[in-house]
C-alpha cells in the first residue's frame, strides 16, 4: 500500500538529481544508488526506477521515449528543474543531504574528492559554487558514460566536465547539461583556449593555429589526429548546437 501514495515535491526533486548524476543505461531498480535513494525516500527500487524512467520519457534531449502516463506533478518539477539550473541543482544537494543526516559539504566531498572547501566560515554563496560545480562534474561525467567524448579515454582523474559557453559568459546555462563535454585534460585545455571545436554536425575541428606548427610533439599530434573525426555523443543531454555556435565564433581560433 506504502507505494501507492503520492509523490512529493521533495522526492521528485531527489528523483531527477539521481536522473541528472546517473548513466543512461543504468537506470534499474538494481543499481546501488537507486536502490539507496529508494530507502531514503521509503519507497521501492523499481519504484524509483520507474519513476526516472517517467523523466526520460519527457527530457527534451532523449530521441527515446520511456514510460508514457507522465502524473502532472513530475512534468511540473521537471521543468522547474530544467528552467533553473543553479538554485534547483543547489536546492536538490541539500535536500539529499538532509535525507542522509549529513551537511552540502560532506556529501559532495564523498561525490567528488576534486572539489574543496575552504576551512573556516565560508560564504553562502561559495559553497553554492562548489556544490553545483560538483552536480555539474557528475552529471556530465555521467551522461557520457565516463569517457572523453574525443578520445574514449575512460580514467576518470583525467576527465573534466568542460564548459561549451565559458561558466562566466553565461548564468543561466552554467548548469545545463547540455552545455557540457566529458574531455581529457589536455583536449578540455585545447577547447577552452579556442584551439579546437565542434562542428554542429559534431565533429572536431582542429585550428590551424594547431596545423601549422612545425613540431613532433606527441602532444600536437593527439590533438591533429582526431580533426574532422566525430565526437561520440553522450546517451542523454546531447550538446546544444547553439553552445556550439557561439564556442566556433567566440572562442575559436583560427
Amino acid at each position: 500500500m506504502a507505494e501507492r501514495r503520492g509523490w512529493t515535491r521533495n522526492e521528485l526533486i531527489l528523483a531527477v538529481n539521481l536522473y541528472c548524476k546517473t548513466p543512461f543505461g543504468r537506470i534499474h531498480k538494481g543499481n546501488p544508488d537507486i536502490i539507496k535513494l529508494a530507502g531514503l525516500i521509503g519507497r521501492s527500487p523499481g519504484s524509483v526506477a520507474w519513476k526516472m524512467c517517467n523523466f526520460a520519457s519527457i527530457d527534451p534531449s532523449l530521441d527515446r521515449k520511456g514510460a508514457s502516463h507522465v502524473a502532472k506533478l513530475d512534468v511540473e518539477v521537471w521543468n522547474e528543474f530544467f528552467n533553473n539550473w543553479e538554485d534547483l541543482a543547489f536546492e536538490s544537494q541539500n535536500l539529499l543531504a538532509k535525507f542522509e543526516n549529513k551537511d552540502v559539504e560532506t556529501l559532495v566531498q564523498e561525490e567528488d574528492r576534486d572539489i574543496v572547501f575552504p576551512e573556516g566560515k565560508d560564504s553562502a554563496r561559495t559553497v553554492k559554487t562548489r556544490v553545483n560545480q560538483s552536480f555539474f562534474r557528475r552529471m556530465i561525467l555521467a551522461s557520457y558514460d565516463f569517457k572523453c567524448c574525443i578520445t574514449e579515454i575512460a580514467i576518470p582523474e583525467l576527465l573534466l566536465a568542460s564548459h561549451i559557453v565559458p561558466w562566466s559568459k553565461d548564468k543561466a546555462n552554467r548548469l545545463n547539461p547540455r552545455n557540457g563535454l566529458c574531455l581529457n585534460a589536455l583536449h578540455d585545455k585545447a577547447f577552452d583556449a579556442g584551439l579546437i571545436t565542434i562542428s554542429d554536425s559534431f565533429t572536431i575541428i582542429v585550428s590551424d593555429l594547431i596545423k601549422q606548427r612545425k613540431s613532433s610533439d606527441n602532444e600536437i599530434n593527439f590533438l591533429t589526429k582526431f580533426d574532422g573525426k566525430p565526437i561520440i555523443l553522450p546517451r542523454k543531454f546531447q550538446p546544444d548546437t547553439n553552445f556550439l555556435a557561439y564556442h566556433r565564433k567566440n572562442i575559436f581560433k583560427q
